[in-house]
This record gives C-alpha cells, sequence and structure tokens, in this order.
C-alpha cells in the first residue's frame, strides 16, 4: 500500500492535547488520525445507504400511492379498532 503525508492546519491547544493523548495511550498519533478517519468515512457510508434506503421505500410508497395500492389512515385506524374490538371481545369470552 503507499502512503501519502497529510498535512493540516490545527488550532495548537487542540494538536497539543491530541499528541498528549495518544502518547499517554501509547499509540502514535498517526495510527489514532487513520482510525479516526476510517471511521468518519464507515459513519458517512452508512449514512449514505440508510439516506439511500429511505429514498426508495419513499418512491415505492409513492408508486404504490399513485396505483391506488394504499390506505388513508381513517381505514386504518377503523381496521385496528375493529381489531382491538375483537380481541377484547374474544378475553371477556374467556374471563381474562
Amino acid at each position: 500500500m503507499a502512503t501519502k503525508v497529510f498535512t493540516m492546519k490545527l488550532e495548537e491547544e487542540l494538536r497539543d492535547t491530541f499528541f498528549e493523548e495518544t502518547r499517554a495511550a501509547d499509540r502514535p498519533a498517526a495510527q489514532v488520525v487513520r482510525e479516526l478517519m476510517r471511521d468518519y468515512i464507515a459513519q458517512r457510508r452508512q449514512a449514505r445507504e440508510y439516506d439511500d434506503y429511505m429514498r426508495r421505500k419513499v418512491e415505492q410508497a409513492r408508486a404504490q400511492r399513485d396505483a391506488g395500492q394504499h390506505f388513508s389512515d381513517e381505514e386504518v385506524e377503523a381496521e385496528a379498532e375493529a381489531r382491538r374490538a375483537e380481541l377484547l371481545r374474544r378475553a371477556a369470552g374467556t374471563g381474562l
């Protein structure tokens, strides 16, 4: 694997504190920075994948809505209420 030099500007206090912490952990600062960068990349990929997943779900839901394959809130609530009533009726019949 080829390596490249990465130069960045930091506030002096941040740099000094970072180096103190890496020394206290007996870890090279470059190794810690690489880990932080890998973690950041993984987080961004995961966020992007989730955004893509949600976008597909919304597109699918819109297509179903446009095709008339959906239920209104009122219909869903009415169905849920009917199920609750049936469960309560059955429970009352068993003495629960």
